[in-house]
């Protein structure tokens, strides 16, 4: 799948964005080895702690679906580029490698970068202890 796929994907997906608070709507687009596509949307409660980000909402749907390999995600936020936020970051580093490509969009634009280059020294399975 090419990469233009992938970003149109995302940006048609963050219609379905439940954000009544923020009116911030967030889509995702999650690529896994196996070529399937997952999509996210972010999710947001009154209370904001249970909020889900895009990201985590494509990841979750692709590994309740079994998949555990990834290529690349996009993300879309509207008007402007926004990386990932640091929780997103972290569930994207249990499953994916410093190569892990992000692509980060606007309505106009796509920047492109690796997990590895937004999350460096990351904290993954290797830290852990016993």
């Amino acid at each position: 799948m090419k990469k233009e796929e992938l970003c149109r994907r995302a940006r048609e997906i963050r219609e379905n964005s439940y954000s009544p608070y923020s009116g911030f709507r967030v889509g995702a687009a999650l690529l896994t080895k196996s070529g399937k596509v997952y999509s996210g949307v972010n999710i947001e409660n009154a209370s904001f702690s249970p909020t889900i980000c895009a990201e985590r909402s494509a990841f979750a749907a692709a590994i309740s679906a079994g998949e555990r390999e990834f290529e690349a995600i996009a993300v879309c936020g509207g008007e402007n580029a926004f990386p990932p936020c640091g929780v997103c970051r972290q569930v994207m580093s249990e499953f994916c490698g410093p190569d892990f490509k992000v692509f980060v969009l606007s309505e106009n634009d796509c920047r492109e970068y690796t997990l590895g280059e937004l999350l460096p020294e990351a904290f993954g399975k290797e830290n852990m202890r016993g």
